[in-house]
């Protein structure tokens, strides 16, 4: 039977907040914020105000240039958040020995108690950029050696980047399985690797049409391998309570940017030429005088932030309806973010989470 909801019968969907680990935190896009830099102890208060919120999982985005290192500070956290919320950490393929990340990995899962999600990001290594094919081959290396290691199996594996016989770790994850692996991607190249290894596929804003074909033709491919796929948005969110104090909001972000500050914000980026860039940036030149592409998705945020460039901008009940739409073309997990990112944590937390798992 067809026709109707994909989210009848699911579970309540996985939202999760952002811990600005690589300076991406503002007052203002374009405008400096020293006191808003990446610090631990500033991205502790994140962290713990989105656990304090009732959120399931943060994610712990990883840079190079930028920030602070999202392992260690993992490692840090994970006691004070265990059996309250998960930690989504962002590991970039190539810049560790995929064992010794299995033992690195299965010992933060235990300090987590089990909490442990895996954001696997197909990245140039700083210094170190490759053909974009081939590093899309070393990345699905990379999962496919992680999942059986961490899955407690030994792994005879003779490939283009890797080449390698290795029994697993002692140390196992609280369940004995590789944590989910959540992975993103537009390009063709990123397509196969997800569906062939990913378990949560990631998207950034878009249009509910575009999202609507991204999870059909998403799902036809895992369906060749035999798998099937999860589906998760990663956008920024302005809620306020009511939706001309949220566009308002809104446009106070990006009242002090200018094109070139913006442009050279976004190019800093490892990622700032990748496909889903590029389809962020599409969205901004089909949006309307205000910005938007749609109902309640605003790209102005794209204007100076390469990857997730649009925010679902509104009030309480837009935000939410806007949310449940995606949920019921396919999305399970919500991974959402706003600047300055403690204020608009503990604005999601009161207004959009009692509503979005009340549904």
């Amino acid at each position: 039977m067809s026709g109707g909801d994909p989210s009848a019968g699911r579970a309540a969907p996985e939202v999760a907040w952002f811990a600005a680990l690589c300076d991406d935190d503002v007052e203002q896009l374009g405008v400096p914020a020293p006191h808003l830099l990446s610090s631990y102890e500033h991205c502790r208060d994140i962290v713990l105000a989105a656990a304090d919120a009732g959120f399931d999982n943060v994610l712990l985005p990883s840079g190079y240039d930028l920030g602070i290192d999202g392992t260690v500070f993992a490692g840090a956290l994970a006691p004070e958040v265990r059996d309250r919320m998960r930690m989504l950490l962002a590991v970039r393929c190539g810049e560790s020995w995929p064992p010794q990340l299995a033992r690195q990995l299965a010992t933060l899962d235990r300090v987590l108690g089990g909490g442990l999600t895996i954001n696997v990001i197909s990245s140039d290594l700083p210094g170190a950029p490759i053909d974009s094919e081939l590093r899309y081959r070393r990345t699905a290396e990379v999962m496919a050696i992680l999942r059986r290691l961490l899955d407690g199996e030994p792994v005879s594996h003779h490939g283009e980047t890797y080449d390698l016989e290795v029994a697993p770790p002692r140390i196992r994850t609280v369940s004995g399985r590789c944590p989910e692996l959540y992975f993103g991607g537009h390009s063709e190249a990123a397509r196969r690797v997800a569906a062939e290894h990913a378990d949560v596929f990631l998207t950034w804003p878009d249009t509910e049409a575009a999202v609507a074909a991204l999870v059909a033709d998403m799902d036809r491919r895992a369906a060749e391998h035999g798998r099937s796929l999860r589906y998760g948005f990663r956008s920024h969110v302005i809620v306020r309570g009511t939706e001309a104090e949220a566009r308002s909001a809104a446009a106070h972000l990006v009242d002090a940017l200018d094109d070139v500050t913006g442009a050279a914000i976004r190019s800093r980026s490892l990622d700032s030429g990748s496909a889903g860039v590029r389809r962020q940036a599409e969205l901004r030149e089909g949006a309307d005088d205000d910005g938007f592409a749609e109902e309640a998705l605003w790209t102005g945020i794209g204007r100076a932030r390469s990857g997730a460039g649009a925010a679902i901008v509104g009030d309480p009940d837009q935000v939410v309806a806007k949310l449940l739409r995606y949920r019921a073309l396919g999305v399970d997990t919500f991974i959402l973010s706003g600047y300055p990112h403690l204020a608009e944590c503990e604005l999601v937390g009161r207004y959009v989470l009692p509503a979005l798992r009340a549904s």
